[in-house]
């Protein structure tokens, strides 16, 4: 098939790649445009705008595709179809008919819970027992198009948001590339999502960061799981806010102010009866670092107060 591939970040570059390595003519790329990154902040284009390029395809990073010279230059790509995979801009109505079939999306999530901009990070922070891929027909909703396939997938004990990033990835390119054969044989079917039980993934806030002690320990760690290794969850320790990348669930001490550091190696008295204890940190400006190592170069002896930071 004639693809137009809309995509952004690493978790696209897998699908990218299958549909090339499946022999699909990815005949343009849409990208975010290039951002500052690194330490001199130099312009850098996207991961699948690097990638795109690398394979000669013709990469384009419109601001917005409003307007009727955007959607003009889309159609005269003349695809049958356009895969999108976390792109980052909303498509009107007329770039969702352009494509002969119409636009597909790759979507993290057991639709319809977790539509919208984090399905992934809220998946994990509330401690869901297990999730899905769809690929869904999009329509002017937010994702609230038919499901063309679905890939459910059990999450195991203690995954990360970044595992599970990782994992959707390449399902979500397996699972585009099938969907793909069956729209172009005339054999996909499209099932409508139903209205119960519909969540919305709420862009991930520096609130949503924060811990607080007050709550129990299993919150507090899937909230940490959630938000690793990006951006992270957020505890203040003796005037320093500190990242929190992992942690394991401890018996607490009910007669103890919550937030009570109980011993020497970073536990700390969590609601409930129950304690976190940290095991991955991180301090402003410095690197990620087991507890053990973290704490030769920073004091939090038992007794020590961690709380919830106000920025």
């Amino acid at each position: 098939m004639k693809v137009i591939f809309m995509g952004t970040p690493h978790f696209a570059v897998p699908t990218l790649t299958a549909l090339l390595d499946a022999g699909h003519q990815v005949v343009a790329a849409y990208s975010q445009p290039p951002r500052p990154a690194g330490r001199g902040m130099k312009l850098t284009p996207s991961p699948v705008h690097q990638l795109a390029e690398s394979r000669g395809i013709p990469v384009f990073t419109p601001t917005s595709l409003k307007t009727p010279e955007a959607q003009a230059e889309f159609a005269a790509h003349g695809a049958d179809i356009a895969v999108v995979a976390a792109y980052g801009l909303l498509l009107p109505q007329a770039i969702l008919d352009a494509p002969r079939h119409g636009c597909v999306n790759i979507h993290p999530s057991a639709l319809p819970r977790w539509r919208g901009a984090a399905p992934l990070q809220r998946t994990i922070m509330e401690g869901d027992a297990s999730t899905a891929c769809c690929i869904m027909q999009m329509d002017a909703g937010l994702d609230t198009g038919a499901v063309i396939l679905r890939h459910d997938f059990t999450i195991p004990d203690g995954m990360s948001f970044g595992q599970l990033h990782d994992a959707m990835s390449h399902v979500g390119a397996s699972l585009t590339c099938e969907a793909l054969g069956l729209i172009a044989a005339g054999t996909a079917t499209r099932t409508p999502q139903g209205s119960e039980g519909v969540r919305m993934a709420a862009k991930i806030t520096k609130a949503d960061q924060r811990l607080d002690p007050a709550l129990p320990a299993a919150v507090l760690r899937q909230q940490i799981l959630g938000l690793a290794p990006a951006p992270g969850a957020t505890l203040e320790i003796a005037g320093e806010i500190l990242k929190i990348f992992d942690a394991a669930i401890e018996p607490g001490d009910a007669s103890q102010p919550t937030g009570t550091l109980l011993d020497d190696a970073l536990l700390v008295n969590a609601g409930g009866g129950t304690a976190l204890r940290l095991r991955e940190l991180q301090r402003p400006g410095k690197g990620r670092q087991p507890a053990q190592q973290f704490l030769q170069g920073f004091a939090a002896p038992k007794g020590s107060l961690a709380k919830m930071p106000n920025s």
